[in-house]
């Protein structure tokens, strides 16, 4: 089969569109015929193997993996002995290690049948991302309706989903976008944006999901009701060791001392919040916005078009 392959960390020079052997499922696990596949920051920081603490878990001097992608939409072609739930022929989507190939692997509760409401490009372009947003929004941010809420990055992947589920949970939504999105972002659901290149940030918002990464925490903390919450999702932050990440580490540090919540978020893959965005799929709260389509051979044209163009919603692979 055809898939995406890299055995050494670098640019999209290291990225090798290859002949590999299909793989196996495991006794838990589904293989699927890959229809499309996700594109996200992640694929970025595997690529270059940055930042470098993140190597514990990837591979020291090399990937541990080396077929590059995470999310997935796709077709279930065979099933192991103790699957139970997904049969042959299943539409599914959710999240597999090697998503950038025309087959892949995925343990049985790492998958959710595909919504009809999602297209194929949409389906992939949800997981990771979808998830993100809701964690975000709902596990660590506590959203309650009628909350005063900020967005950072709200044009972006996580940020336009972030966009349409907090208006769902009820929330009074503010998005900071530049001026390319800006429209784009009041026809998610928000109800004021803030164009960064034009103006400042002002307001007072009991929760802000930070999805940008680019400013100070003291100055993004101003916004704060005195007792709000700042989640720390995202940025691109060069760091050598350490990253995005050291901007949630100094939350932590700070945390204690003050009176508003601070926190990291880190979103892990949990079968129950990809459930939980299929259902608010299926009621219309929330639908990926897709940027851009690229074909399974132009990856590296993708990840440049994700680090360079700065999307508006996703950018998706078509693998078949």
């Amino acid at each position: 089969m055809k898939a995406i392959a890299q055995q050494r960390y670098g640019s999209t020079d290291t990225l090798e569109y290859t002949d590999v052997p299909v793989p196996e499922p495991g006794a838990d696990g589904v293989l699927i015929r890959v229809r499309t596949a996700g594109m996200d920051p992640s694929v970025w920081h595997l690529m270059t193997g940055t930042p470098l603490l993140a190597r514990l878990a990837l591979g020291l001097r090399a990937p541990r993996l080396p077929i590059r992608g995470w999310d997935v939409a796709g077709v279930v072609e065979r099933v192991g002995p103790r699957v139970t739930r997904l049969r042959p022929g299943d539409e599914v989507f959710g999240t597999v290690p090697g998503s950038f190939a025309e087959f892949a692997c995925a343990p049985e509760k790492q998958l959710v049948v595909k919504p009809a409401e999602l297209s194929w490009e949409q389906a992939a372009a949800l997981p990771t991302s979808g998830m993100t947003a809701l964690d975000g929004l709902r596990r660590v941010g506590r959203i309650q309706a009628g909350q005063q809420v900020l967005i950072l990055g709200a044009g972006g992947g996580v940020g336009h989903l972030a966009v349409q589920l907090a208006t769902h949970f009820g929330a009074h939504v503010t998005g900071v976008c530049s001026t390319s999105k800006a429209d784009f972002v009041r026809g998610l659901g928000a109800e004021r944006v803030i164009d960064y290149t034009r103006e400042s940030l002002t307001g007072t918002y009991d929760l802000i999901l930070d999805m940008a990464g680019a400013r100070p925490i003291a100055e993004t903390r101003r916004l704060l009701t005195a007792t709000g919450t700042l989640v720390l999702g995202g940025g691109e932050d060069d760091g050598r060791w350490f990253g995005p990440s050291a901007r949630s580490l100094h939350a932590l540090y700070l945390n204690p001392f003050t009176r508003q919540r601070l926190v990291g978020l880190l979103s892990l893959a949990k079968p129950e919040t990809l459930r939980a965005l299929a259902d608010l799929v299926t009621t219309g709260a929330v639908l990926p916005h897709i940027d851009r389509t690229f074909a399974l051979s132009e990856v590296a044209a993708a990840v440049d078009h994700l680090v360079t163009a700065h999307p508006k919603g996703k950018i998706v692979l078509a693998v078949s």
